[in-house]
């Protein structure tokens, strides 16, 4: 099967990029751009609820009056599923199909319209120990921009796998001008984000991309991501507790704004409307300084 060029090699120079790291490793790519929307990457520890926070963003945004792309960047490709109601192909099983032959798709084959017209597309990921994500990130974008799909789009949002910040799974914050970190109020959580802190911070070097805080998830307090906050220079953007209408939505297949309304689900749904003005405003850009492993231990614990 012919495959696009795309060799795994220590990138030493890129296009139109300074170098990106010391022994970084991964695919070179085409050097596409998003313009004009407002662009931001997901990340979080893997189960957090990256996907339930993305999806109903999405739709608050579009209740803004906001034309919205989410793209899945996750080989189970369930991104988008309570926006479309099904598991959708990903754009790299639609490339298999076509021998990987870009020009022979057509928009409607990878992108699918969901709940209140935001439109939505599944990255994928290479085969389990074959590929690079960040190849998948690119092509994904770079059929977008051949499709004009991004010039008919005011945010586009990327909801990353887990708390992966490999060279790969980095790849959205080359294209992201804010990257948000959803996180409970746990350590697990709570050490993820600061690793994902650290890549930011890296990637800000030779990128446009900055931090934009933390969305509180599943957590009735947040008194732990307030003390890693105040030391690292993190700021909380929402807080959404753990209620049972939200393990429900996804069960359901539908986001938070399609669900019976009851007083604790108007104050959620509420919460991510000021969340997304407040995104859509503009965010001041953080910077954090992560912490050190064995400092996290020591920082972080319940009297």
């Amino acid at each position: 099967m012919a495959r696009p060029a795309g060799k795994f090699i220590p990138i030493q120079t890129a296009d139109n990029h300074p170098l990106d790291g010391a022994g970084s490793v991964q695919v070179k790519m085409d050097n596409v751009q998003i313009e004009g929307a407002k662009v931001f990457a997901v990340y979080g520890k893997g189960g957090i609820g990256k996907s339930t926070t993305s999806s109903n963003l999405s739709v608050a945004f579009s209740k803004l009056g906001k034309r919205v792309l989410q793209i899945g960047c996750d080989p189970k490709h369930d991104s988008t599923f309570t926006l479309t109601k099904k598991l959708t192909p990903t754009v790299i099983d639609i490339l298999e199909t076509v021998d990987f032959h870009s020009e022979e798709l057509r928009a409607d084959d990878f992108v699918f319209e969901g709940y209140n017209g935001v439109m939505c597309v599944e990255a994928g990921g290479p085969p389990a120990g074959t590929g690079c994500g960040g190849y998948v990130v690119g092509q994904t974008v770079k059929l977008l921009k051949e499709h004009h799909l991004l010039e008919d789009t005011d945010v586009v949002i990327f909801d990353v796998l887990g708390d992966v910040v490999c060279g790969g799974f980095a790849a959205p914050l080359q294209h992201a001008q804010r990257a948000l970190v959803v996180a409970a109020n746990d350590f697990d959580s709570i050490f993820a984000m600061n690793r994902i802190v650290a890549a930011i911070k890296a990637k800000s070097k030779n990128y446009s991309v900055r931090l934009g805080g933390v969305i509180a998830n599943r957590s009735k307090d947040t008194d732990q991501i307030e003390r890693f906050n105040n030391v690292v220079g993190m700021n909380t953007l929402a807080h959404f507790p753990d209620l049972d209408v939200i393990r429900r939505s996804r069960l359901k297949k539908a986001t938070l704004f399609e669900m019976e309304s009851s007083p604790e689900l108007d104050a959620v749904q509420l919460e991510y409307l000021r969340l997304a003005q407040s995104l859509w405003d503009g965010t001041d850009p953080l910077i954090a300084s992560p912490m050190k492993d064995r400092d996290i231990f020591d920082l972080l614990g319940f009297d």
